[in-house]
């Protein structure tokens, strides 16, 4: 039997918090919490990024959820925390927090890096880049339905 928990998935416009994800995750049985913080970084690609915006398909939380429960399912005793901001970030703002906690180490990492490769390719969220030139990019939209 599976004893895995996701304890949140969700798609959110407030501010994220890691140390939230974190405290979350963890239980008493749990040896070890991984922490993935997706922080908005101030370039890409050699441009300067001034900000970035996040727009969600409106199945965007469903597919978080989905993706969440998958992960839980593939590995066994983990405990999931994950959300993704949408609307107006600033450099240095959380765009995507994920926390995974497990009793061992190796468990916590495979299964934190399986969750967030698998909420960027799968969640149909997108951001437009705004570069200090003026100009701005979308980035995901080609991808996603």
């Amino acid at each position: 039997m599976n004893t895995s928990e996701v304890i949140l998935a969700a798609v959110s416009a407030e501010p994220l918090s890691s140390t939230e994800a974190e405290r979350a995750a963890w239980s008493p049985d749990c040896g070890a919490v991984v922490l993935f913080s997706g922080i908005v970084r101030n370039h890409d690609d050699g441009k300067s990024v001034t900000a970035l915006g996040y727009s969600a398909h409106p199945t965007a939380a469903a597919v978080l959820s989905e993706v969440a429960a998958g992960i839980a399912a593939k590995y066994d005793g983990i405990r999931i925390w994950v959300a993704h901001r949408t609307g107006d970030l600033q450099i240095g703002d959380a765009a995507l927090v994920a926390a995974v906690a497990s009793a061992h180490r190796g468990t916590a990492f495979a299964a934190c890096t399986d969750l967030v490769d698998t909420v960027k390719a799968n969640v149909p969220i997108w951001k437009e880049q705004g570069f200090t030139d003026g100009s701005t990019e979308w980035v995901g939209v080609s991808d996603r339905p």
